[in-house]
């Protein structure tokens, strides 16, 4: 077993996908399987959302965990797909930039 590397949280940051277009920041309300997750948006809705294929075994997605959906095209008040969680102090950064207001 080799050392584990220590990221800073500036490298953190940077590597941090930021909501485009038709994304929105979220909060994961309830866990519900089957790699799906109600959502609250800012956008005031509350959606059904799965962890998208790549992120499943990578990212462990908790309850009151900060998170950015997709929108499918259809449904996209109800449902979406979960692209990106945020880290504690990536979502401390997004607060005091102005991107998260919940």
């Amino acid at each position: 077993m080799g050392k584990r590397k220590v990221k800073s949280a500036e490298e953190q940051i940077k590597k941090m996908m930021l909501p485009v277009a038709n994304d929105v920041l979220g909060i994961a309300e309830k866990m519900l399987g089957h790699e799906r997750i109600m959502v609250k948006c800012q956008d005031g809705h509350e959606r059904l959302c799965r962890i998208r294929g790549k992120m499943k075994r990578r990212a462990w997605i908790r309850v009151r965990d900060i998170v950015l959906v997709s929108p499918w095209d259809f449904q996209s008040d109800k449902r979406g797909d979960i692209i990106w969680r945020y880290k504690r102090n990536q979502a401390e950064w997004l607060r005091r930039n102005g991107y998260l207001k919940i």
